[in-house]
């Protein structure tokens, strides 16, 4: 038990994908994780991972000074900073690696000031399977040398963590990054199609662009579920429902700012068409079965 205590303790809340792999990524690495979500299946899972589970935000709070928040929406984040706030603890980091808009992590941010505590703002890039074999890149903002304090703890989660400035700066890289994502997938799907109407072999299609200058991050990560035509279960990588929420966020930023966006946006109806047809807690790989809908192409 020492050695899995010997890097010391540290707090998540939000157990899901992200948050989970996360978790079990620490454990493995020595860290001692006290977990919530209030997913009593999430919880179940985590403890048989070695999480310590508590039964709220407060509670992991009051077991771990550091407290990493992964949460799905942002009514979890006012809940979660309300509660670690009302706590009346000494103080907290608490790390926010979730998508949302700046103004949601803002709130959270003074109430946990208010508070005494210090919260960062550090959303990740990485879909939930690079999450798993540690393949993230932190984008961290906020007051730096206490992102430098955390360094070793996103070394034993992520492959890279990166200073970017003030407060709110890591979300802005978040939506450019994404916004690549979004374009990327629908892409991906859409040269599959292209190549499979042509009468192409699936998994050559995959082979073939991959080990050309065609390829992405993106195409290796999703193309696998293309060529199988499967979307679903231990593939999951990011939910259509919870990447709509994302693509909102990004869409509601760039008109904010008046940048435009016209490939971004000539993805949404893609996604949009996903979510209508039954992919809703599919990856968002399943674009590339809309696209074959589209074309009459039937496997």
């Amino acid at each position: 038990m020492s050695a899995a205590r010997s890097k010391g303790s540290v707090g998540i809340v939000g157990l899901g994908i992200m948050g989970g792999a996360i978790g079990r990524n620490l454990v493995s690495a020595g860290w001692q994780v006290f977990g919530f979500d209030i997913d009593a299946a999430r919880q179940k899972e985590a403890a048989a991972a070695g999480i310590t589970t508590v039964n709220s935000a407060a509670a992991v709070a009051k077991k771990a000074s550091t407290i990493l928040t992964s949460l799905p929406k942002p009514d979890a984040l006012d809940m979660t900073a309300h509660g670690i706030a009302a706590a009346k603890l000494p103080r907290r980091v608490v790390i926010e690696v979730s998508t949302f808009a700046l103004d949601d992590k803002t709130r959270a941010e003074e109430m946990l000031r208010a508070a005494g505590h210090v919260m960062l703002d550090c959303p990740l890039s990485g879909t939930g399977a690079q999450a798993r074999t540690r393949d993230l890149v932190v984008y961290a903002s906020g007051d730096s040398a206490t992102i430098e304090a955390q360094m070793p703890l996103f070394a034993d989660f992520a492959r890279e963590a990166h200073d970017v400035g003030a407060f709110g700066n890591g979300m802005k890289m978040k939506f450019v990054a994404n916004l690549l994502v979004a374009i990327n997938n629908v892409a991906s799907a859409e040269a599959m199609v292209l190549g499979m109407k042509a009468g192409l072999d699936p998994k050559q299609i995959f082979q073939l662009v991959t080990a050309g200058a065609a390829n992405s991050r993106i195409f290796e990560l999703r193309g696998p579920m293309m060529v199988e035509n499967r979307y679903d279960g231990t593939n999951v990588t990011m939910r259509v429902s919870t990447w709509q929420k994302d693509m909102a966020v990004i869409g509601d930023f760039a008109q904010s700012i008046g940048c435009p966006t016209p490939l971004f946006s000539a993805t949404e109806p893609f996604y949009a068409a996903a979510m209508s047809t039954g992919h809703a807690g599919h990856d968002t790989a399943s674009v590339c079965e809309v696209l074959e809908r589209m074309a009459g192409l039937k496997r």
